[in-house]
């Protein structure tokens, strides 16, 4: 007996209320408009994304092929990494910023540091309780709030307070209901800077209204003119109410193997360990292997690495004053963040006209939330021949 249409209908399959209101993400509704303006001809100049488009040092990619030659090396890794793994992120935390940490409870590894950021929040929030997200800040720290059923409550990063979120101005009843206070620095999108100072009082925050600070630092590799980032571990007793999470991705250009950590606290990492175990089986091997030899090999390329963000950095200040935007130079981070001039007030039409008219892709600041209304951010992950290009486009658009 063949079924009539009716019955045949598919109208039965809905999502689930957490995500029935998600829109796709912002990048991929762009790569689509990309996609068909290179197939009408139009080269296109990507200054959006922040993926670096410099390769890793030779010697981590030759430890990753090497390894992968090895006949014992195909099976399953360990979940949150090998402990060569977790012992390589103890032994880049002791160098990089003094801090002590115990591989196996203090650590573990992630697949990008993405993945933790969204589940640090499904191991943490019960209904109805609040996260304390950055505004403008990175898409994620709120869509993992809202699919766990959280009540998402932005803080405002003005520019007049450097972008630093104020935690004097949070009402004592929301702090009191909040589990997880999120914080970015080196920022993206603004690339603002965080002093220990101010970390001594985000953590002093979450001591005193039982808040678990989540500092998200996979910028803090990425500095210039002599400024080190440093992470909120080197207060004293951080790791009382707080998690990092960091990235090998910005750090060591290695976007894409997607190897990242949580760092800290060890009942939250250990919450993130138990979540991983029901949903993933980690990594090849030799990506982890390739991991350990980033983190305690020769750190000395990272720095001509950074001249080459610094000069694209400098050349797009240079243009973007040019023309009158705003902008202040980012000490760190692989973004600048300008306001747009007058008479300009909507990023998202500006942004989208000066792509179709020539062929520049920026960011609208309003994808990082309502107070990135009228701001753009330029990604510095391409080649700095094409970002000059990108600058000499819009100058040329904008004067003519």
């Amino acid at each position: 007996m063949s079924l009539t249409p009716s019955q045949t209908s598919t109208d039965f399959i809905q999502p689930a209320n957490r995500i029935a209101n998600f829109q796709p993400y912002f990048f991929a509704s762009l790569n689509k408009v990309i996609a068909q303006l290179k197939a009408e001809g139009m080269d296109v100049v990507r200054i959006d994304m922040g993926s670096p488009d410099l390769p890793p040092a030779d010697f981590i990619i030759e430890k990753l092929v090497s390894e992968a030659r090895k006949p014992n090396t195909h099976g399953y890794s360990p979940i949150g990494g090998t402990a060569s793994y977790r012992e390589a992120i103890a032994t880049y935390y002791k160098r990089r910023f003094n801090v002590d940490l115990d591989p196996k409870k203090e650590v573990l590894g992630l697949i990008g540091s993405k993945e933790g950021l969204f589940n640090l929040s499904q191991v943490l929030l019960n209904p109805g309780d609040i996260t304390l997200v950055p505004d403008p800040g990175y898409p994620v720290y709120s869509a993992g709030g809202l699919i766990a059923g959280g009540e998402v409550v932005y803080v405002p990063l003005l520019r007049k307070k450097g972008f630093l979120p104020d935690l004097d101005a949070i009402p004592a009843e929301v702090a009191a209901k909040a589990k997880i206070l999120w914080l970015n620095y080196p920022n993206n999108p603004t690339g603002a800077v965080a002093s220990l100072e101010f970390f001594q009082k985000a953590v002093e925050f979450g001591r005193q209204h039982h808040v678990v600070i989540a500092h998200d630092a996979p910028y803090a590799d990425i500095c210039f003119n002599g400024y080190i980032a440093p992470s909120i571990l080197q207060v004293p007793g951080a790791k009382e109410v707080a998690v990092e999470f960091n990235s090998l991705a910005k750090a060591y250009n290695m976007a894409g193997w997607r190897l990242g950590m949580a760092v800290g606290n060890a009942k939250v990492v250990g919450y993130l360990d138990t979540y991983k175990s029901q949903m993933d089986t980690s990594h090849f091997g030799p990506v982890f292997s390739a991991g350990v030899e980033a983190l305690t090999g020769d750190q000395n390329w990272l720095e001509e690495r950074n001249l080459i963000y610094q000069e694209r950095r400098d050349i797009c200040l240079k243009a973007l004053r040019e023309v009158g935007f705003d902008v202040d130079t980012p000490p760190a981070a692989i973004y600048v963040w300008a306001h747009l001039p007058k008479p300009y007030t909507d990023d998202l039409a500006f942004c989208d006209q000066l792509l179709r008219e020539a062929g520049v892709s920026m960011t609208p600041g309003v994808v990082y939330g309502e107070n990135g209304k009228g701001y753009i951010r330029i990604s510095l992950g391409t080649e700095t021949k094409r970002i000059a290009e990108a600058m000499q486009r819009l100058v040329k658009w904008m004067k003519k």
